[in-house]
């Protein structure tokens, strides 16, 4: 599989041609929110792709990386063999959801931070009330995306279609004690990384899926060996396994 590199140096898969030229991918439309969002991410843009709301199975938030973009999340869609679902992709403030590390105590990157989340809860409270439920919904993203992903589901604890996220972990200082409240109820959680990723310490994506775990959440971590901070097939395959449980049951 090849790839495209972000202007942070964060790699993400190129779908394969044959993918990239469907309808499925095409075309990329504007996603208008109910309400307008508070902070530095009011007014951003969000977009969407794959099927209408009215006509989906499923839908995936998908909240790009620090550097990234929208059209990163939806080039990374397009590699999923996902034609009844929905992609909805909003774009941060300069192409970052907060300034610092996502280790950094919570209030140093705020108000970023907050606004980062309302953001998700608009896209979240917009697709429900176009019928699709959380619990056909994924969120997923990557490295800084996936971080803001993981934490605003674990916030939001309820049974959601599925959690992931690609080279990211719960957001706070080392020896944080998450206080999480409600459950997340068997959702089935993707934890993917490197073994030497240059921005997620290997301890945090242990200590986020045993969070995730206590909160009720079905977890798969899986560490590669020599990834760096990248998506690869492997990853691809395992996203793709968790949305097709949703499009084939309609539970």
């Amino acid at each position: 599989m090849a790839f495209t590199r972000s202007a942070r140096g964060d790699t993400l898969p190129d779908p394969p041609p044959q993918i990239r030229e469907s309808p499925v991918a095409q075309p990329v439309r504007p996603f208008p929110l109910d309400r307008a969002v508070p902070g530095p991410h009011a007014g951003q843009p969000v977009f969407a792709s794959g099927a209408p709301l009215q006509d989906a199975r499923a839908a995936v938030v998908l909240v790009h990386g620090r550097g990234g973009s929208p059209w990163d999340m939806l080039g990374l869609s397009a590699a999923l063999h996902a034609p009844d679902v929905a992609f909805v992709a909003p774009q941060a403030a300069g192409n970052v959801w907060y300034p610092l590390r996502f280790l950094a105590p919570p209030a140093e990157n705020e108000p970023w931070l907050s606004s980062g989340f309302d953001l998700l809860r608009t896209c979240v409270e917009t697709i429900e009330r176009h019928g699709v439920p959380r619990r056909r919904m994924v969120l997923l993203g990557f490295s800084q995306g996936g971080c803001l992903a993981l934490h605003f589901g674990a916030t939001h604890a309820a049974r959601w279609g599925g959690l992931i996220g690609l080279s990211a972990g719960l957001i706070g200082p080392p020896g944080v004690p998450w206080t999480f409240d409600g459950s997340l109820d068997g959702t089935p959680v993707v934890l993917g990384c490197s073994d030497h990723d240059p921005h997620i310490p290997e301890s945090r994506l242990h200590e986020s899926a045993d969070a995730l775990r206590a909160l009720g959440g079905d977890v798969t971590l899986t560490i590669y060996p020599g990834l760096g901070h990248a998506v690869n097939a492997g990853e691809i395959a395992q996203v793709d396994g968790v949305i097709s449980a949703l499009t084939e049951n309609r539970a």
